[in-house]
């Protein structure tokens, strides 16, 4: 896609805010990520690139029905084919490994039942796995799938959301009662009263539809058990090495001491590999079986169908305001499937527990009542994906909003500015009870409305629709949570790290090593990294080397989710860094004889403070500290290797905003949707790399766009995956994206030195709410609107009466 010249991202952002280190070079600098060369010369190392000695390769029959009872599994035509290596089922893993069961105790009544690797009696989606097959290739393992006889009684489904909890639908799982997972509602008090002093009251039912992640690299392992030591080392494409580093231990009865997860280049992830799945349980108990490394590889195909879903919602939504235009309150009714399963270990329930939290989010009004319910189907289990219920929230945040200005014939950016919470009202508690410690709706809508020239964009429209083009303005202010504290999933009981680690250390050479607990996914953590390092040691960031995605080579920490990678990651970053210079200006102290309070690092020197004057240069420093300690004092031991972790404590999430705003042209015949320039105005806190962050927030609103526009994954009346394939399931393109503007606000938080917070999932939230309100925009003189997601050419021609 095109990014015009005249996008107003400034090159370094650092000057806009106090330094947070003695000489910052590299702080607030638009620097390309580490690793970008290594990986278009082709050197990258994913895990299909990996091949250890004896690696043997499985594959997974997976029921090819909605729900389906095992009657039978011949498989002896299949272990007969030379080069199959085993062929088992579900009760032989389930000796290995134990079932599992996903809850959180702060989801208070939300229950699932027993999981296995394989499936034992039932398959519960079309998809789950049945059978591992291994062979000495991949090819011959799926010849010897195709050879294998499966029997099976064909179930009824559960499939619709709406009938799901009626008394005559089937129980997927009978011992649980019913279909239901989680409920919650939620109420303030006074809503009632509040919509019935309401001079405008807007309702309306928004559908949002299923849809997956689909990454560059599907997911994929290697696990490797070694009998000798009594070691496993599993090679993964995932975003939290020590959260199954900690699940293996769990589920095969092993201590950390005995786990491995290395986690080397990443091909994306969006949520979609920070869960723990069926397959990949099966596989590290089929290396533990054979006594040999067994790699795993989702095709594409059977990644649309084994990938976590998310996203399918039934959302009913009310708004109520007064005359002079000010918002009373806001009403939901939420109706979400899951799936045959809660999602081990984050649950199912999150995400519509955050649609509950955050609808309303941007705004001061004081009255909200929401309900929530989470049930059970027979489809694609659904779990966290990139937003984990952003994009819900704020689009029917964001259409009630238009839809009340609407009614009462205020403009909508006008109606924002006026009911935003105050950007000096801060810290605040929002209707929901959410803790919001800074924002800056105000300031970041003053810039959007400068940014898009909103007041010519309007007089565009009126004149365009005169000659008949008609297109629409769609604005979208929003809040997104990062930095997570325990509050997200510790408190729950979940071992999922809120707190993340980092080790720095000084190398013989003056270079500096880091290592992160939190891995690159391609989201550019290990760039900030070195940026962070660089200014807090006070080193070039050429002599700067970041280790991510190893459990044996980094401290403990949660790993790549929530846009926490800076705000958390960085944090630990800056703490270790400071340290280390601060123990290196103690080295050179001991060297030089000299008070270690007239001394500073300076771009790789140890130089007199008050004149600059280079005094030892870390090389030396180094080398003296390594291999000539005998020239140091007695008493003195330098330490040159540095570890610190940090959490944030201070709220259970930092919220960030931002504002969003949609240029689209609709054709009336054709229903068409061309998207002409998009624009995001983001507050993350300060800024470490523009470049990076930019690129974050485009790269997630595409993927909000595609799910307001494009993505659905479709089922049949049977609950078969209808579009389970790259031919048929859309995925935006280059050529479909506007050009997207990006500019920031920078309001850092006051609960870390660094002062970021995170930029990662924004983008995915406005775009669709955004792109929604742009196309009820350009429906408005036809007095049409569309609610349900993805958009298509039908639905519109549908709501134009045409079809």
């Amino acid at each position: 896609m095109n990014h015009p010249t005249e996008v107003p991202t400034r090159r370094d952002l650092g000057a806009d805010l106090p330094a947070v280190t003695e000489d910052q070079r590299y702080i607030g600098v638009a620097l390309p990520r580490e690793g970008v060369r290594r990986l278009t010369e082709g050197r990258g190392e994913f895990i299909d690139d990996i091949e250890l000695p004896r690696l043997a390769h499985v594959v997974y029959w997976r029921s090819p029905v909605a729900h389906m009872r095992i009657t039978g599994i011949d498989r002896s035509a299949a272990q007969a084919l030379p080069g199959v290596l085993a062929v088992v089922t579900g009760p032989e893993i389930a000796a290995l490994c134990k079932p599992w069961v996903a809850t959180l105790a702060h989801l208070a009544g939300i229950k699932s039942a027993p999981q296995y690797p394989l499936a034992i009696e039932r398959a519960t989606w079309q998809g789950e796995p049945v059978v591992a097959v291994v062979a000495e290739t991949r090819a011959r393992a799926e010849d010897a799938l195709a050879l294998l006889d499966v029997q099976w009684e064909t179930l009824p489904a559960v499939l619709d959301t709406e009938t799901a909890l009626d008394a005559d639908t089937p129980l997927i799982h009978p011992e649980l009662g019913d279909n239901l997972c989680f409920e919650r509602s939620l109420d303030t008090g006074g809503v009632d009263e509040a919509f019935a002093r309401a001079d405008a009251v807007f309702e309306e039912t928004y559908i949002f539809g299923r849809h997956t992640g689909v990454t560059l690299e599907p997911r994929s392992q290697i696990a490797d058990w070694n009998p000798g030591d009594g070691r496993l080392t599993v090679y993964h494409s995932f975003q939290a090495p020590h959260m199954m580093q900690d699940l293996y231990c769990r589920q095969f009865d092993l201590q950390e001491s005995q786990v491995r997860v290395v986690c080397r280049d990443v091909g994306g992830s969006f949520g979609i590999k920070v869960h723990a799945y069926p397959d990949d349980f099966a596989t590290v108990a089929l290396s533990m079986m054979l006594r040999r490394p067994v790699k795993f590889v989702a095709d594409r195909i059977e990644s649309f169908a084994s990938d976590i879903h998310a996203r399918e919602h039934r959302i009913k939504g009310r708004i109520a305001a007064t005359r002079a235009g000010e918002i009373l309150a806001f009403e939901i009714d939420d109706l979400t499937g899951i799936g045959p399963y809660s999602v081990f270990p984050r649950t199912s329930g999150i995400e519509g527990n955050q649609v509950v939290n955050l609808t309303g989010g941007p705004y001061k009004h004081q009255h909200y009542r929401a309900l929530l319910k989470v049930v059970f189907q027979n489809k694609v289990p659904t779990c966290q994906y990139r937003g984990v219920g952003h994009p819900i929230a704020c689009a029917v945040t964001e259409a009630l909003v238009d839809g009340v200005a609407s009614k009462l014939g205020i403009d909508p950016l006008a109606f924002r500015q006026a009911n935003v919470m105050p950007d000096g009202a801060y810290p605040a508690t929002g209707a929901s009870g959410i803790k919001l410690e800074l924002l800056s709706h105000e300031a970041c809508l003053r810039d959007a409305k400068r940014l898009v020239d909103y007041d010519g964009l309007r007089a565009e429209q009126k004149a365009l629709r005169a000659t008949g083009v008609h297109r629409g303005i769609g604005v979208a202010a929003l809040i997104e949570l990062t930095n997570p504290s325990a509050a997200f999933y510790g408190v729950g009981g979940a071992r999922i790290a809120s707190q993340d680690g980092a080790t720095l250390r000084l190398e013989p050479s003056g270079a500096v090593t880091v290592m992160s607990s939190v891995g690159e996914q391609g989201q550019g953590a290990e760039a900030i990294f070195a940026q962070i390092a660089a200014d807090a040691v006070g080193v070039a960031i050429e002599r700067v080397r970041v280790v991510t995605g190893d459990t044996s080579a980094t401290p403990y920490g949660g790993g790549t989710w929530a846009s926490r990678g800076a705000g958390i990651g960085g944090e630990a970053v800056l703490l270790a860094g400071q340290v280390l210079r601060d123990n290196i200006l103690a080295t050179a102290a001991a060297i030089l004889k000299r008070s270690a309070d007239g001394l500073v690092v300076r771009r790789g020197v140890v130089v007199d403070a008050k004149d600059g004057q280079p005094l030892l240069d870390l090389a030396e420093l180094g080398r003296i500290a390594y291999f000539r300690s005998d020239t140091l004092p007695k008493d003195f031991t330098p330490e040159l290797m540095v570890t610190r972790h940090y959490a944030q404590r201070d709220y259970p999430f930092i919220f960030t905003n931002g504002v969003q705003v949609s240029h689209v042209e609709v054709d009336m015949d054709t229903g068409f949707v061309r998207l002409l320039k998009h624009w995001a105005v983001e507050d993350c806190g300060r800024v470490i790399n523009p470049m990076l962050v930019d690129e974050q927030i485009r790269g997630a609103i595409v993927q909000g766009i595609g799910g307001a526009l494009f993505e659905e994954c479709l089922y049949d009346t049977d609950g078969t995956l209808r579009n389970g394939n790259m031919a048929d399931y859309l995925v935006p393109m280059a050529a479909e994206m506007p050009d997207i503007v990006v500019s920031h606000v920078q309001s850092p938080t006051g609960s870390s030195r660094l002062g970021a917070k995170g930029a990662g999932e924004a983008g995915t939230a406005g775009a669709p709410a955004a792109v929604m309100n742009a196309i009820n925009d350009a429906l408005a003189p036809f007095g049409a609107r569309v609610s349900s997601q993805p958009i298509t050419p039908e639905k519109i021609l549908r709501a134009l009466g045409k079809l």
